[in-house]
C-alpha cells in the first residue's frame, strides 16, 4: 500500500466517525487531532496540515447543509479536503498520435531521485497504450547512466540514442534531431547532481530552450520530504516544470512531504513510482490516491490496469467462478497468473473498494512468483480428480503430490491453504457488490 501508515491512521480516524453517536465540536477536534498527528508523521510541512485541518473543521461547522446527515458530511469534508491538498483534479498528459512528432517529455531532477528509472518504465507505459518511443539520453556526468538507459531500452524493446565521450548535450541532440520524427513520443533524460548548483541549472536551462518539450517532469524522491518543495520551485524557475513524478513510494520513506510540498509550486504531480519493477508506476489520480489511503478503493486505477495487462475474456470467466466459490486448483492458478501481471496482491486489494477493512490473511497476499512456479509443478503431479476436487486430498495423496512434484508435504498443504482461504473468503463476499462493502465500512456514506 502507497504510504501504508498514513492510510491506516487515516483509515482508523473516519471509523471513530463512522461508530460515534453524535458528531459535536469535541468529537471533530479530537477528528482533527487524529488528522494531523497522522499527517506530520507522514513528513506533511506543519503549517500547511494546520491549513488544511482548519478547512475542515471550518467547513464543517460553518457550511454544513441542515437535513445531512453530520457524520456522512463530515467524512465527505475530509476527503474532499484532502483531494483538493493533494491537487484537486488530475491533469493528464495528453499525447496525441497525428500532431507534430515527436511529443517531447524532459525529466529532471537531483542524482539519485530515479530519474533515469522512471523514464524505463514510462516508456514501457506509453508502449502498452500504443504509442511509438524513443529514449534520448543525456546524462553525460554520471558514467553509469548511458548503461543504464540502453539496457532499460533494450528490455523493454525501445530504440535508445545515446553518445559515450561527447559531454556537450546539444551536440548530441542536434547529432540525432533527424531520427525523432518517426517517434510519438521521445523521453529525454537529463544530468542530475548531489545538489542544486549553477552548473546543472545552466545545463539545464540552455537544453530546455533548445528542446522546447511538451512537457517537463520534475523527478523527485519521496524520501525528501519537505526539500522538494526548494527543489520544484528552483527547477521550475529555470526551466519551467510542468509536472512532478514522485518516486520510491513503496519503500520506507513517508512520502507526505514530497506529495504535499511539490503542489504548493503549481506543478502537479503527473505520476508516482509504486515499486522497483519496470511496471510499477501510476498516473496520479488524487481523487482515487485519497479514496484508496481511507480504504474505499481505486476503481478506476484498477480497471485502467486490467484494460492494458489483462486478458479480458479470461478475466471474466475467472471472475464469475471466483465470486461463486466454486473453483478449482486450475482456476486458482490461473487467477493467480492473471493477478501477477496487475502486480503485487496486497497493492490490487487496497484497489478494490472494501477489501483493505476485510481481515485478509498476510501470508494469502504474498504470492510472488517463484511461489507460483512451485504450484505449477505441485498441480502437474496431481490426478485429473484430485485438480477439479481439492477437498479430497489426503496425507497419503499430499505425500505422493510432493514426492511427483519434487516439494515437500508443507508445500502442498501451504497450496491447500491458500485455495482454501480464497473459496472462504469469496463466499463471504458472495453477493456483496463493491458498493455494499463501501457501506459497511462508511455506514451510509456516499462520497
Amino acid at each position: 500500500m502507497v504510504l501504508d501508515k498514513l492510510g491506516s491512521s487515516l483509515r482508523e480516524s473516519l471509523k471513530k466517525i463512522a461508530r460515534a453517536v453524535f458528531v459535536d465540536e469535541r468529537v471533530i477536534n479530537e477528528l482533527i487531532k487524529d488528522i494531523q498527528r497522522a499527517l506530520i508523521s507522514g513528513d506533511v510541512n506543519v503549517k500547511l496540515v494546520f491549513e488544511l485541518t482548519e478547512g475542515i473543521k471550518k467547513r464543517f461547522l460553518e457550511e454544513r447543509p441542515k437535513n445531512v446527515n453530520e457524520r456522512d458530511y463530515l467524512i465527505k469534508v475530509v476527503y474532499e479536503e484532502l483531494v483538493k491538498f493533494l491537487g484537486g483534479d488530475d491533469e493528464e498528459i495528453k499525447i496525441e498520435k497525428k500532431k507534430q512528432k515527436p511529443y517531447k517529455i524532459m525529466f529532471v531532477g537531483l542524482y539519485g531521485s530515479g530519474k533515469t528509472t522512471t523514464i524505463g518504465k514510462l516508456a514501457l507505459y506509453y508502449q502498452k497504450r500504443g504509442f511509438k518511443v524513443g529514449i534520448l539520453g543525456l546524462d553525460v556526468h554520471r558514467p553509469a547512466a548511458i548503461d543504464q538507459i540502453e539496457q532499460l531500452a533494450k528490455q523493454i524493446n525501445v530504440d535508445s540514442y545515446t553518445k559515450r565521450n561527447e559531454k556537450d548535450v546539444i551536440k548530441i541532440y542536434n547529432e540525432f534531431k533527424g531520427d525523432f520524427s518517426k517517434y510519438d513520443i521521445l523521453l529525454i533524460d537529463t544530468a542530475g547532481r548531489d545538489a542544486l548548483s549553477d552548473d546543472l541549472i545552466k545545463e539545464i536551462k540552455e537544453l530546455y530552450n533548445k528542446v522546447k518539450p511538451e512537457e517537463n517532469l520534475l523527478v523527485v524522491s519521496a524520501d525528501i520530504g519537505q526539500a522538494a518543495k526548494e527543489q520544484a520551485e528552483k527547477f521550475h524557475e529555470n526551466a519551467k516544470i510542468t509536472g512532478v513524478i514522485v518516486t520510491k513510494l513503496d519503500g520506507t520513506a513517508k512520502g507526505g512531504g514530497a506529495l504535499s510540498a511539490c503542489n504548493v509550486t503549481g506543478a502537479k504531480i503527473k505520476f508516482i513510482g509504486v515499486g522497483e519493477k519496470v511496471n510499477d508506476i501510476e498516473k496520479f489520480n488524487p481523487k482515487g490516491f485519497v479514496s484508496r489511503l481511507l480504504g474505499m478503493g481505486d476503481l478506476e486505477a484498477l480497471l485502467e490496469k486490467v484494460k492494458v495487462e489483462v486478458d479480458e475474456g479470461e478475466v471474466e470467466d475467472l471472475g464469475k467462478k471466483f465470486l461463486k466459490g466454486d473453483f478449482n486448483f486450475l482456476d486458482l492458478y490461473e487467477q493467480m497468473q492473471q493477478m501477477k501481471k496487475l502486480g503485487p496482491l496486497n497493492k490490487i486489494v487496497d484497489m478494490i473498494p472494501g477489501f483493505s477493512n476485510l481481515s485478509i490473511p498476510k501470508d494469502m497476499l504474498s504470492v510472488q512468483g517463484e511461489k507460483l512456479e512451485k504450484w505449477k509443478f505441485i498441480m502437474q503431479s496431481m490426478t485429473k480428480e484430485e485438480l477439479e476436487n481439492p477437498d479430497i486430498l489426503t496425507r497419503d495423496r499430499i505425500d505422493r503430490i510432493a514426492k511427483g512434484s519434487g516439494a515437500t508435504s508443507g508445500e502442498v498443504r501451504e497450496l491447500l491453504k491458500q485455495y482454501r482461504q480464497s473459496k472462504k473468503l469469496m463466499k463471504a463476499m458472495k453477493g456483496k457488490s463493491p458498493d455494499k462493502l463501501m457501506k459497511k465500512f462508511m455506514g451510509k456514506t456516499r462520497i
